[in-house]
């Protein structure tokens, strides 16, 4: 079983920067795949970042990239989303994905296994 809070949201406005963290803990010693995702109202969950078990690779949807960069310290059991230059299309709950036991492609939403309660982002014009 593994847990993931996320913090780190808020409401700011375009152009601004936040931080988004989310602490994983349940499997000590283990390190796994982990990705951040988004949902916005009356929209389906989509793919933001994904990270590898040991931060070696990492990919970012191609409409955040060269905005949000995500990363990992597995010291802290933490991963972290910054998110610049936000835009008001950005405005969704944004989630934590732990990929522990499943295998394939790391954008979809089906191959995460634990999941965090989701943190609001809001971005104004």
């Amino acid at each position: 079983q593994v847990q993931l809070v996320e913090s780190g949201g808020g409401l700011v406005q375009a152009g601004d920067s936040l931080r988004l963290s989310c602490v994983h803990f349940g499997r000590p010693g283990s390190r796994y795949p982990l990705a951040w995702f988004r949902q916005a109202t009356g929209q389906e969950r989509e793919f933001v970042a994904h990270i590898s078990w040991n931060g070696g690779s990492t990919y970012v949807a191609d409409s955040v990239m060269g905005r949000f960069t995500i990363s990992r310290d597995d010291a802290k059991n933490t991963l972290y989303l910054q998110m610049n230059n936000l835009k008001p299309e950005d405005t969704a709950v944004y989630y934590c994905a732990a990929q522990v036991y499943n295998g394939g492609h790391y954008a979809y939403s089906r191959v995460y296994d634990y999941w965090g309660q989701g943190t609001q982002v809001t971005v104004s014009s």
